[in-house]
């Protein structure tokens, strides 16, 4: 016996309402062929969803049009339905018949109505889902980003599959240069290769995500460990038509191999694991590529500690300024002094090595400086108002400030606070590592030149470029690397003194004042003096001392009986 047509269209209700509400056992084949069934059912010819994320993308046509039946014959638009969701969304459905067919009567249209709604409320779901997936889980160029990553590896953690892979950090190097060289556009073209190099090297089943700029986050297998390492040593990437066009391109990476039965608490401690030594790595020092080990778990925990400790430290006044005298070798005479920061806690000194580096990795350095220049301010207007002699103090400011636009005027408002000579305040500065800052530093000691501070260029000869930074930055001193100082033991022929003799008389014939730090012995004393390095700084005239021992030894011979001793 035929089946009515109703009792047919309620059997293919049911099945596609069962579809649309079994996400898990969800068959698209299945389900268009149900849709199929029920369009010829009521001799539908065509039917088409469309999906907008808004309602300009709808406006201009941007979207996403699905059309999962079409016999050929729809030439008559029998039924349009459009919704606009809370979130803006637009979803829009129309069916189509042939014009013989033109005449579904109104019980039909009905449930043709009701089958239409209900399919465009599946398809605003599952596309809301998808772009939730998407702008959750991607970031606006259409990388995987941090959550994507922390599900991933929540998922390998619940199926117990991290074993045999290694979860790696890593930062592109220098890539703002890379940027400015060839332009933003064929710069992403780079990225994007050499990130697809990197996730055809990891091996099936890993993924690498995009924390944000050229930082991102990636699974291994840890076999294939060796090839990604080559690659983040440096691979060039064709940018261009021309197969010439390359650019060289490496990466600093944080590694954790992850060890056999290996068992987290959450996911976060993987994470944690990795971001850490990517920190010690990205640091400027010769390891770019630093593995996690159980010694950076106490690393990172002082890390924390200093950084908590920091605030009240400061406000509490617990770091002090140390002076180290700056002596004429020839007479004796102090002819300056280094100021140095040394944090007193609970009575002890706390080693600059322990809290220096650590506040490098944060503006919490500039707030250090700063407090530091205005101790020193401090006693030189003391000294000045108890009548004593003059003379020029170096105050150390971290790469950290050069970006600031307002530092020249944040370091003058200090000098000037105490009413000090402007002639009186040396700033050292480091050199940078690269050139990415070259050009910040070249505006911050042009303004303090203009003003009448010195500069002085710290840990010459071990920087990036120092030539062309001398060439082009006007500084005042140029202060030598204790590692370009001969000891005791080189002869005159040696690497160490011939560059030791001309580094110093370059800096005398470019009328720059010549200062050497590290000086220990009092043959160094001799060897500064016959090259013509006028000035030394170092344990042969004196530690750092405290203001008070300062302040004693500047009105002695000390410091002359210790020049004219080293000309023995």
């Amino acid at each position: 016996m035929k089946k009515d047509w109703k009792e047919i269209y309620y059997t293919l209700l049911d099945r596609m309402v069962d579809a649309m509400t079994n996400p898990e056992a969800f068959d698209r084949d299945s389900f268009v062929e149900i849709l199929k069934q029920i369009c010829e059912l009521f001799h539908l010819a065509k039917g088409v969803t469309e999906f907008y994320p808004d309602l300009a993308s709808e406006k201009s046509g941007r979207g996403e049009v699905m059309i999962d039946y079409d016999n050929g014959r729809g030439e008559v638009a029998i039924l349009k339905r459009r919704f606009v969701t809370n979130s803006m969304t637009v979803i829009r459905g129309t069916l189509y018949v042939a014009k013989e067919d033109a005449h579904l009567s109104e019980d039909q249209l009905e449930k043709v109505d009701i089958l239409l709604r209900a399919l465009l409320s599946f398809v605003v779901r599952n596309r809301l889902q998808k772009t939730v997936e998407k702008f959750g889980y991607h970031d606006e160029e259409g990388y995987p980003n941090m959550r994507y990553f922390g599900r991933f590896l929540g998922q390998k953690l619940m199926n117990g599959a991290l074993e045999n892979h290694t979860a790696i950090c890593f930062n592109l190097r220098h890539f703002s240069l890379v940027n400015q060289e060839i332009g933003r556009e064929k710069a992403d073209k780079v990225m994007k290769a050499y990130v697809e190099l990197l996730e055809r090297t990891a091996g099936e089943g890993n993924i690498l995500c995009r924390l944000g700029g050229d930082n991102f986050v990636m699974t291994t297998d840890t076999g294939n460990l060796p090839n990604i390492l080559q690659i983040f040593s440096g691979y060039s990437v064709r940018y261009g038509e021309d197969s010439h066009e390359t650019v060289p391109v490496s990466a600093s990476a944080g590694i954790f191999v992850i060890p056999k039965g290996y068992s987290p608490g959450h996911v976060g401690e993987i994470i944690d694991h990795i971001y850490s030594p990517l920190q010690l790595a990205k640091m400027g020092g010769e390891d770019t590529i630093v593995f996690y080990d159980r010694d950076m778990v106490t690393l990172r925990e002082h890390t924390l500690q200093v950084q908590q400790q920091f605030p009240g430290a400061l406000a509490n006044r617990e770091f002090h300024v140390f002076f180290q005298p700056k002596v004429d070798v020839k007479t004796g005479r102090i002819h300056g002094a280094e100021a140095l920061c040394r944090w007193i806690r609970n009575g002890k000194i706390v080693p600059p090595m322990d809290f220096i580096p650590v506040l490098e990795q944060t503006t919490d350095i500039c707030l250090l400086d700063f407090y530091m220049l205005d101790l020193v301010c401090q006693h030189m207007r003391k000294w000045l108002d108890e009548g004593r002699e003059s003379i020029r103090v170096s105050v150390n400011l971290s790469r950290k400030h050069l970006s600031d636009m307002d530092l020249l005027d944040h370091i003058l408002e200090i000098i000037d606070k105490y009413k000090v000579p402007h002639e009186s305040i040396e700033i050292e500065l480091t050199e940078t590592t690269t050139d990415v800052g070259f050009r910040d530093l070249t505006r911050v000691v042009n303004g303090l030149h203009a003003e009448g501070v010195c500069t002085s260029v710290d840990d010459f000869g071990i920087g990036y470029s120092s030539l062309n930074l001398i060439r082009e930055i006007p500084w005042d001193v140029l202060k030598i690397d204790r590692s370009f100082l001969p000891t005791d033991e080189d002869a005159e022929t040696s690497v160490t003194y011939v560059m030791f003799r001309h580094v110093a008389s370059m800096a005398k014939d470019l009328g720059l004042e010549c200062i050497t730090e590290g000086v220990e012995t009092g043959r160094q004393v001799k060897i500064l003096r016959e090259n013509g390095c006028q000035f030394a700084q170092g344990y042969y005239f004196d530690k750092p001392l405290p203001v008070e021992e300062f302040e004693e030894k500047i009105g002695t011979d000390y410091y002359k009986k210790k020049a004219r001793a080293a000309k023995k």
